[in-house]
């Protein structure tokens, strides 16, 4: 059986005492017991092997034996995707987009966003699971509800790109991806599309418009199709 990988915010210390519902499932699901080993990732790129001293099934403690740094996969993928109503489709998109690789996702509101509320900690859960279900050590940046014009304003990517569907010029995104860009960001509109104003104001902070194919895509659809594409650098 391989090693299972566990989240822990802070790796410093030597010997660490897990909080109780991850010494619950390493104890009482799993019934591992002393001496045996488990990953650690501090969901920064850390990942340790650490043996249990103390089994504890609330308490469960651990030393670690020795711990490495994996570089942050490249490019690294901004998604900011606009907040849908169906909060289970959005939650969807969280776990999919992290087993993809992206690195920060910032959950957009646009004129025509159908405004939830958006529940922080159960949606860095779902990265969380997703992260270790994947077997990864970065954990995506997940921003709170962010304003269209905030992020258009304040976009430093090397790249930018908006994902619209009006009848207007657009280019397939895959051949505009540079292989010397190492940032990209690319914006996601809602259930209805964003509006020409906000079309407008992405072009005038040097958005390129790009189309995700020939279909008319759903939001968190949209979403992974775009960091896909990314990713791979390929259709």
């Amino acid at each position: 059986m391989s090693i299972p990988l566990f989240y822990i915010q802070d790796i410093s210390s030597k010997i660490i005492t897990l909080d109780e519902d991850t010494s619950k499932h390493i104890i009482s699901v799993l019934r591992m017991q002393k001496e045996e080993q488990v990953l650690l990732t501090d969901g920064k790129g850390t990942k340790a092997t650490a043996t249990i001293i103390d089994d504890n099934r609330k308490r469960c403690s651990v030393q670690i034996v020795n711990a490495d740094k994996q570089d942050q996969s490249q490019p690294k993928i901004t998604i900011a995707i606009s907040i849908i109503k169906n909060a289970s489709r959005f939650e969807w998109f969280l776990e999919k987009a992290t087993e993809i690789g992206v690195s920060e996702i910032i959950p957009l509101l646009c004129e025509r966003t159908e405004k939830e509320k958006f529940r922080y900690d159960r949606m860095k859960g779902i990265l969380v699971s997703a992260m270790l279900q994947s077997q990864q050590t970065w954990l995506p940046i997940l921003h709170q509800p962010t304003s269209f014009e905030t992020v258009i304003k304040g976009a430093a990517q090397e790249q930018k790109f908006i994902a619209h569907c009006l009848p207007e010029n657009k280019v397939s995104l895959t051949p505009q991806l540079s292989s010397l860009s190492t940032n990209q960001l690319i914006l996601i509109g809602p259930e209805g599309d964003f509006t020409p104003n906000e079309i407008n104001l992405a072009l005038q902070n040097n958005f390129t418009p790009v189309a995700l194919g020939n279909t008319r895509l759903r939001t968190e659809t949209a979403g992974i199709v775009a960091a896909t594409l990314i990713k791979m650098g390929k259709a």
